[in-house]
């Protein structure tokens, strides 16, 4: 049965509400995801700009004779500050982009194109590159600065040392020769000590070495930039975590969605179900009262039919009478039994059934149906098999002799002449019985074994369809069932169940 139309409009709605809901939230949990990995890189950039200042800062305190750092001093310096998993390596680049000193794993800088202040995000890792300036402070270009940063190896200070020019005879050095104050002073040449009468001078280029050469120098070894690499494993770590738990809402969102929608379609199915109780209740009431309209109006018109069947039967014994009105007097009659007969019918089965469950001997109620249809038995030379059972049971006496005698003279009915009978009571259960009446005529066909219970449905010409109607009201206010089964060879078994027994 499918849904009203505005039951469906309504359930569409609501559908729609529900998902857009789910849709917001998932979202919002999206761009909440998308804000924290935002927050995440920027914190690592900004922790990385913190590794390039500390590395300015460790270089500059690496510095001797002025601007020249040893590299193999410096190098040292800087692996103590690589971590693996979070500094993996670090590098200081020349003007031309070329490594001049290192730390940690080996940084490919030729394919990824890294310029100044440039970040490189890859699956791996974070590349940094910072210009630097380590006299001064961070500047656009180092090549510019009046103290560059010079790492050399020791091969530098070696020809320094086989190449400085011999002190001239009875010449004094820094140290002996007196200063304008009358104090000694001494004085550096190439960055050695500190003057403290004068403020410090950039460093000349060495003696022995020409100013092409020491402007070839700083273009090799001038420190220009730092590059770091730094591991986003933690970064990727938090951001898994963070996904996870984002999709883990969505999920049980969606979940609310489904459980919210679920409850909507069922209240919408209890209140359409309530409706239809509730017509149907209604429908009920009147069917009642259209019962016991009928059932009184079938009562009131037995009176009419007892009256014409007492004047049928005066006008047949009158003396004299013409043959011809004697036998339609006798189809009165009979028409009057029969319709009086259906009327009874309907009155039994339009009575309420009260049950009043009494201890019954079943053995006993067999008998006495019996005996009460022992006219048409013996009239069509039937056989009656009951065996005894000795089975007591709890139940109404006057409804189960009913429904004994209404399936009996079913089967006395359908049976042919010298046909056979069959009651059998068998215990089922500790507490249950059942009872079955069986017969050797044409049987039921199979199509039929549910429709023969409903009110006038039947298979017998002269019927009126009301019988096992009536059995079937009875037998439902017992709690019993009742079913129509095959009888094989041939014929037909109604088999009562769950007939409880007495204690």
């Amino acid at each position: 049965m499918s849904d009203p139309p505005h039951t469906r409009r309504r359930t569409l709605l609501t559908t729609g509400a529900l998902l857009s809901v789910w849709l917001l939230i998932a979202g919002w949990q999206a761009s909440e995801h998308a804000t924290v990995r935002k927050s995440a890189r920027a914190a690592l950039v900004n922790r990385g700009r913190d590794i390039t200042t500390t590395l300015g800062l460790v270089v500059r305190s690496q510095r001797r004779f002025g601007s020249i750092v040893s590299k193999d001093r410096l190098e040292s310096a800087l692996a103590e500050l690589v971590t693996p998993g979070e500094l993996n390596s670090v590098a200081l680049l020349n003007a031309a982009g070329d490594t001049v000193a290192s730390a940690g794993s080996p940084i490919n800088l030729t394919s990824r194109n890294i310029g100044p202040n440039h970040v490189i995000w890859d699956d791996h890792g974070l590349l940094m590159a910072n210009l630097i300036d380590l006299g001064a402070s961070l500047a656009t270009n180092s090549l510019s600065s009046t103290n560059p940063t010079i790492i050399v190896t020791r091969d530098f200070f070696a020809g320094f040392e086989t190449n400085r020019p011999p002190r001239p005879p009875g010449s004094t050095t820094n140290a002996e020769r007196p200063s304008r104050s009358g104090t000694n002073s001494f004085r550096p040449w190439f960055g050695f000590g500190s003057s403290t009468n004068s403020p410090p001078r950039p460093p000349p280029r060495p003696p022995w070495m020409t100013e092409a050469d020491y402007q070839s120098l700083i273009q090799r070894q001038g420190l220009h930039s730092i590059v770091i690499a730094m591991s986003t494993g933690s970064l990727r770590a938090s951001l898994e975590r963070d996904l996870w738990q984002r999709g883990i809402i969505c999920f049980l969102a969606a979940i609310s969605v489904i459980a919210a929608g679920l409850a909507w379609r069922n209240l919408v199915k209890s209140s359409e179900l309530q409706l239809r109780l509730v017509r149907a209740s209604e429908l009920n009431l009147h069917l009642k009262e259209m019962n016991l309209a009928a059932a009184g109006l079938a009562h009131e018109t037995r009176n009419p039919l007892n009256i014409i069947r007492g004047l049928a039967q005066m006008i047949s014994k009158e003396p004299g009478l013409a043959p011809e009105l004697q036998r339609r007097s006798r189809d009165i009659l009979d028409e009057t039994d029969r319709v009086t007969a259906q009327l009874n019918e309907f009155i039994n089965y339009s009575r309420p059934r009260e049950v009043r469950r009494t201890p019954l001997a079943l053995d006993a109620a067999i008998a006495e149906v019996t005996r009460a249809l022992s006219y048409d038995l013996e009239e069509k030379a039937l056989h009656l098999d009951a065996p005894a059972s000795g089975l007591t049971i709890e139940a109404d006496e006057q409804l189960l002799r009913q429904t004994l005698f209404n399936l009996l003279l079913n089967a006395t009915q359908a049976v042919e002449a010298k046909g056979h009978i069959t009651i059998t009571a068998t215990r089922s259960g500790p507490d249950t019985a059942t009872l079955e009446v069986g017969d050797d005529g044409p049987g039921v066909p199979e199509s039929q074994r549910q429709e023969i219970f409903k009110p006038y449905v039947t298979t017998n010409p002269k019927g009126t369809g009301l019988g096992l109607a009536v059995v079937q009201q009875i037998v439902s206010a017992h709690g019993w069932e009742i079913a129509c089964l095959p009888n094989a060879p041939r014929g037909a078994r109604f088999r009562l169940t769950h007939l409880r027994l007495a204690k």
